[in-house]
């Protein structure tokens, strides 16, 4: 036996979710995920990693822009799902699609709640300096990741991981509690703890003015920056190559016991120095090209010691 699921998610640490539900044996009657976007160079619509996936799997996909049509739900509710799955699927799902499901919506969620609720746990809880991150499995309600947790799983955030290297983690993580969730609910033993209300954080959403280098923080601080924003979307800073400052991302870095001015390079080696301590850069990407190691980006643009960035 096993239950009828109704999949909504988008991005590949949906995707991930998806493979490890497929794979258990439960009988996925529909996928639902963000319409396709135009994308590269040509900006040609491409779906999204869900979508991909459902259709290699030849499962159903539905991409609605919304859920506030009745004729959209009434379309959804005919997929009678015993529950339904979300992993960061990108819409707001009404009360009224809440309650299709007799056993309920499942949310999976990158973070240990209440901490880090909202759009980006993984990249918050990185640029804070935390040392544990996980996944949550919690049963949907209205409000904004609120509902109880159901299952979670914890794992350490070392002291050099960036975004991507939690992500895939996280995503592998998640999926295996995903599935040990279906099946506690499948044998009716899947039990409910309320989130304390103590602890509550919320992860915003990242904006472009997050993602600039303050050299004035702590050396800790802007590492923490760096790798919480690689390899999307990127801390960056400004630099004069000859033609006026322009935009460099900085993909990896680590702390470096040295000090100096303030944003300036301390050696040839893109030794930074910060409000406190220095960080090396080891990873950059120029506008326009593609992303290097310090090595092979001082091969093309040398950076003199005493130069700076701001």
């Amino acid at each position: 036996m096993s239950l009828k699921v109704v999949f909504m998610g988008t991005p590949d640490f949906a995707a991930t979710c998806l493979q490890a539900v497929h794979q258990a044996g439960h009988a996925i009657t529909a996928v639902y995920s963000r319409a396709p976007a135009p994308s590269g160079r040509g900006m040609k619509l491409t779906p999204s990693p869900v979508h991909k996936l459902a259709e290699t799997l030849q499962l159903h996909v539905e991409t609605p822009p919304h859920f506030k049509d009745p004729e959209a739900r009434a379309r959804l509710a005919a997929f009678k799902p015993d529950v339904i799955v979300v992993v960061a699927y990108g819409l707001l799902l009404p009360k009224a699609v809440l309650d299709i499901p007799h056993n309920g919506c499942l949310n999976v969620h990158a973070s240990l709640l209440p901490r880090w609720r909202g759009a980006a746990p993984i990249q918050r809880a990185i640029m804070a300096g935390d040392q544990e991150s996980g996944v949550a499995i919690m049963r949907m309600e209205e409000g904004l990741d609120t509902g109880p947790v159901t299952l979670e799983a914890r794992c350490p955030i070392t002291p050099d991981m960036t975004a991507g290297q939690l992500h895939d983690t996280l995503a592998v993580l998640g999926a295996d509690l995903l599935v040990k969730a279906l099946a506690k609910l499948e044998a009716g033993q899947l039990t409910e703890t309320v989130q304390s209300q103590e602890g509550i954080v919320y992860a915003k959403k990242i904006s472009n003015d997050d993602s600039r280098i303050d050299w004035q923080q702590p050396a800790q601080s802007v590492h923490d920056l760096i790798r919480g924003l690689s390899p999307f979307p990127g801390a960056f800073a400004l630099f004069d190559f000859g033609k006026g400052e322009e935009r460099v991302k900085i993909l990896q870095s680590r702390r470096v016991n040295a000090t100096g001015p303030i944003g300036h390079v301390l050696d040839t080696h893109l030794t930074i120095a910060c409000g406190s301590g220095a960080v090396q850069l080891l990873r950059l990407q120029r506008a326009g090209n593609k992303a290097m190691t310090a090595e092979e980006f001082l091969r093309g643009h040398p950076i003199q010691a005493g130069a700076c960035f701001s």
